[in-house]
């Protein structure tokens, strides 16, 4: 997901969509915690995988089926579960599921069964086990309730209906029954019913179109494993233009799938034109794209907040669709996430950044790859901050704050530094091919980076990821004296945390000649005495924006 900041661009034109942005989204808040959804919402997220019994289903495939009725804001859905039950051991199934709907039939292999339906969990009683692989068939109806960031969504768009799902971080079960855990993936067939006038879209491949009087089914399928809150619907007036991306390898052509409506297409032409070449710089720096064999697509949705990185199928609110390229940082991000978050998912909603900090940082590796260094800094630059909500790890309240998308974008920034771009890049490149389709920890990122840097990191991610409150605070002084430089670092950050850090040190000489000198410093007080060969004009630290600290002169001497 990418919430939208203000990262790149300038002109009273940009400034004006992002003042419109940002009063947008503090509506947004005020409505959402008025009416206790944001505060109620996310303030348990971090303990949603904790139910012990439930974590140990294993759905192994969903097949979901929902008709839409736009006028009267309601579904009817049907679902079958297939689970895997050997090392299952309850009497009962407990399923994630809100319970505002009119349930129909509950089915267990076929054979209706007991069940009770309350407090948003569907709990059906004394199932009789075929074994390993059960079958649970779900029918219900209902108007889905819109949590969160909308959860399910009936609007209207141009005086036409406009439908559209965003489940992140825990309300698939607002319009599905599910096992709603980031650790239970799963494949899926999905059909969407809808008007005839409606195109229909969701993940994976389509596998068919049917037409029954003036209702239309769009089936879509996908082998990959799915975790719930990347399930998707859209369904509106679309209009679908496309494009190709051609594997790393040169052997297979991949659909690129574009559905926006008929007032977006050449916006929409120029904008989303960057995916390509997106596709192609990101399976160079991380390895093939995972979903080669679905495809890749963008849809145009209604939420005005960002976009949401659905697998193989990206929504983007249409205010971000501009014809100017002026969100393809934004576009980046979301590509960037089918890597982080939807390949490679983290274990608990407490591990986000692995999700929100690796698709941040990978939008700084695009534009370095693009443009060159200095846009690397100048991306990272727009990414600072004092960070002082809370530790990265575990974010609580703060979960889609600038704290996890941007200061876990530092942290992989200072991780480069700290073990090397190639030990880095090989590193992120074995972490997502060993995850790859899975699920991963902050502890299981931490295990990879230590065998490819051959080092003990704890002490990195300790104050960078699970402790450190803020960013550090570095006060120098600078005495010059002939051939040695002598440099004073002061830590004073009001967090009791105290940081080991590398500096770089520039030391520029008379003849404009430098040398950037690493230094390590680890103590509230520390002196660090450098040699050179001629007196030196000028010190400068970190002069290529490696450290995520403010830094301060007090005083230097020569």
């Amino acid at each position: 997901m990418k919430v939208k900041k203000n990262n790149r661009f300038l002109g009273v034109a940009i400034a004006t969509v992002v003042v419109i942005i940002i009063i947008l989204i503090a509506i947004v808040i005020l409505y959402y915690t008025a009416s206790g959804r944001i505060g109620s919402s996310f303030m348990s997220v971090s303990d949603k995988l904790e139910d012990d019994n439930q974590s140990l289903l294993d759905v192994t495939h969903y097949t979901i089926s929902v008709d839409l009725i736009p006028e009267d804001e309601t579904i009817n859905g049907e679902v079958e579960i297939i689970l895997d039950m050997a090392n299952y051991e309850d009497d009962n199934i407990v399923l994630d599921f809100y319970d505002n709907f009119d349930i129909t039939s509950v089915k267990f292999n076929d054979q209706p069964v007991g069940y009770e339906y309350e407090d948003n969990k569907i709990l059906i009683n004394d199932p009789v086990s075929n074994g390993q692989v059960n079958r649970i068939r779900i029918k219900y109806s209902g108007t889905p309730q819109s949590l969160g960031f909308g959860s399910f969504n009936f609007e209207t768009y141009d005086k036409k209906s406009f439908v559209y799902s965003l489940n992140e971080p825990v309300f698939a079960p607002t319009w599905f029954p599910c096992n709603d855990k980031t650790t239970d993936k799963a494949t899926l067939d999905i059909s969407i019913t809808n008007d005839s006038d409606m195109v229909s879209v969701s993940n994976g491949r389509l596998t068919g179109i049917e037409t029954n009087g003036g209702r239309r089914t769009y089936s879509y399928s996908t082998d990959y494993p799915i975790s719930t809150y990347l399930i998707a619907i859209y369904s509106a007036d679309y209009t679908r233009f496309g494009d190709k991306y051609i594997s790393l390898d040169g052997r297979d052509t991949m659909s690129i799938n574009y559905y926006v409506t008929p007032d977006k297409l050449e916006e929409a032409k120029t904008d989303f034109a960057v995916h390509p070449e997106a596709l192609k710089i990101l399976s160079a720096l991380f390895g093939e794209y995972p979903f080669i064999d679905d495809g890749y697509g963008v849809a145009q949705f209604m939420w005005q907040m960002g976009a949401m990185e659905h697998q193989t199928i990206t929504g983007i609110g249409t205010n971000f669709i501009s014809g100017h390229k002026f969100h393809t940082s934004m576009l980046v991000h979301e590509a960037a996430h089918h890597w982080w978050g939807d390949a490679v998912t983290p274990k608990t909603w407490k591990d986000v950044w692995l999700n929100e900090g690796f698709a941040t940082y990978s939008e700084a590796l695009y534009w370095e790859k693009k443009t060159g260094k200095r846009s690397l800094q100048s991306t990272m630059s727009g990414f600072f901050d004092s960070f002082d909500q809370g530790s990265l790890y575990d974010p609580g309240m703060n979960i889609f704050s600038r704290l996890v998308y941007e200061k876990g974008a530092w942290v992989l920034h200072m991780l480069r530094h700290e073990i090397g771009d190639s030990v880095f890049l090989r590193t992120m490149r074995n972490y997502y091919e060993k995850y790859k389709y899975k699920n991963a920890s902050t502890d299981d990122f931490i295990a990879v980076c230590e065998y490819e840097s051959g080092r003990e990191l704890n002490y990195f991610f300790d104050q960078w990821v699970f402790n450190g409150v803020g960013i550090p605070e570095v006060e120098y002084k600078v005495l010059i004296d002939d051939e040695l430089v002598q440099l004073h670092l002061t830590q004073v950050q009001k967090d009791e945390t105290i940081y080991n850090m590398l500096l770089d040190v520039e030391i520029i000489l008379k003849d404009q000649s430098s040398e950037i000198v690493p230094v390590r410093f680890s103590t509230r007080d520390t002196l660090i005495k450098l040699a050179v060969n001629s007196k030196p004009e000028q010190v400068v630290l970190d002069p290529d924006g490696w450290l995520l600290a403010s830094i301060f002169e007090v005083g230097s001497e020569k």
